[in-house]
């Protein structure tokens, strides 16, 4: 017993002076020389109690205004020395409940997340590709929402230039593009199931409407192009024109334009021969051609409506109808336009003559209301073999053959005017012989 309370007496100091020792340090700092391991949890904060109960928190910040700080004690100037900081909810008295990252040198928060945002606000899955919305990207950035998922771009002002806000946005109804500082007009429409390349951009600028391979600045692969309450222009400093094809066969492709080769005339040409087709000059000159050239033809085209009102023709003309002139029709009959030339036996024309009917007669359009009178062609032309053919009949052939009747009948008259003369004297010789 003695030893024991020599030993007692002997550890009093001892253990007076570790108490003293730990009493007067609570409130000091400490400092720990070596790696600390901590086996079990963290309470950190001015909350924190004694028997705290963890859960399965590892580490625990507790109190009224919770930060995590990285001060970076970088000094030299080439190493990154930026502060950061943690911050859970303002401390402002009716301030934000959030969870934030904040630049403490920048003076920023780059980054926010406010208390009530639904799950997978931001969700970045194992390939790289975040969900908005989703935790189940299917692309590098996937929108979900259940109505309407929109992409906002706002130009705020804040560098200078005029603030402007377009929406980019998707519905049952359409994907378009908003214009909402302006009404907030939908600009931009596509609806669903619309045809693959409605509208495709090829590498040199050419637009295809349904075609992906565009041959022209504006190519529309099928379907109409309708233009209401408006008009197009077509502007080009030489030779501006449209052209249409079918079929890719250059025979059957057509330009409608300008042409400087016909002195900057509205023209429409054959692709193949631009000697086939139109050409209108503003000194009011209309212009039709055959493929032939001019020159091959006196310097005439084939159709000429010159600016006077007179038209020039250097072919045929067929007339399924009435021509009605108020002037002389002057059938060109020069000797030089002619060959084959032979005189007619006028006796045998007027022989002819008595074998051909004349009648009276209507055509068949006219109803009977216009009566004209004339051989019929068929009979005409079996017995004169004159004109082009058993379903027309000339009026050069015609006024000919009167001619020619007309001048059998006069050499006939003349004969007979001559034999009557020679009665009439015969005549009055014998009666002055009997008297």
């Amino acid at each position: 017993m003695k030893n024991k309370t020599n030993i007692a007496f002997k550890l009093l100091p001892l253990t007076l002076a570790i108490t003293m020792s730990m009493a007067t340090s609570v409130q000091a700092d400490q400092v720990i020389l070596d790696d600390l391991i901590v086996d079990g949890s963290i309470c950190t904060g001015m909350d924190c109690v004694n028997g705290e109960s963890f859960g399965f928190d590892t580490l625990r910040l507790k109190e009224n205004n919770l930060r995590i700080r990285f001060m970076d004690t970088s000094s030299t100037s080439s190493f990154p020395s930026r502060d950061w900081q943690i911050t859970a909810n303002d401390s402002a008295n009716g301030g934000l409940n959030k969870f934030s990252i904040d630049d403490i040198d920048g003076a920023k928060t780059p980054f926010t997340i406010e208390a009530g945002a639904g799950s997978h606000s931001l969700y970045v899955d194992d390939a790289s590709r975040i969900g908005i919305g989703t935790n189940a990207p299917v692309v590098q950035v996937h929108v979900k929402d259940g109505n309407t998922p929109t992409l906002r771009l706002e130009q705020d002002g804040s560098s200078g230039f005029t603030p402007q806000t377009w929406d980019v946005a998707g519905n049952e109804s359409n994907f378009f593009i908003r214009d909402a500082t302006n009404g907030s007009n939908l600009v931009f429409r596509i609806q669903p199931s619309a045809p693959a390349n409605s509208i495709f951009v090829a590498n040199d600028g050419d637009v295809g409407l349904g075609d992906a391979t565009p041959d022209a600045a504006l190519d529309i692969e099928s379907g109409d192009l309708m233009l209401t309450d408006g008009q197009v222009t077509i502007r080009k400093t030489n030779d501006p024109k449209i052209l249409f094809n079918e079929n890719d066969v250059v025979t059957d492709q057509w330009e409608m334009g300008v042409a400087d080769v016909y002195g900057n005339s509205m023209t429409i040409l054959n692709k193949d021969n631009p000697l086939i087709g139109y050409a209108m000059y503003n000194t009011g000159d209309i212009y039709m051609n055959h493929g032939v050239d001019a020159a091959s033809q006196g310097n005439k085209y084939a159709w000429h409506l010159l600016a006077n009102g007179n038209i020039e023709q250097t072919g045929d003309l067929w007339v399924g109808g009435n021509i009605t002139a108020q002037g002389t029709i002057s059938p060109g009959s020069s000797r030089a336009t002619k060959n084959n030339i032979n005189l007619i036996d006028g006796n045998k024309i007027l022989d002819m003559l008595s074998d051909l009917d004349i009648f009276s007669w209507s055509y068949i359009r006219d109803a009977g209301t216009v009566t004209h009178i004339g051989p019929m062609a068929e009979e005409f032309y079996a017995l004169f073999n004159y004109g082009v053919d058993n379903k027309h009949i000339s009026p050069t052939d015609t006024s000919g053959i009167s001619l020619a009747a007309i001048k059998a009948l006069m050499d006939k008259v003349e004969s007979q005017s001559s034999k009557i003369e020679q009665l009439e004297n015969t005549l009055v010789q014998l009666q002055n012989k009997q008297r």
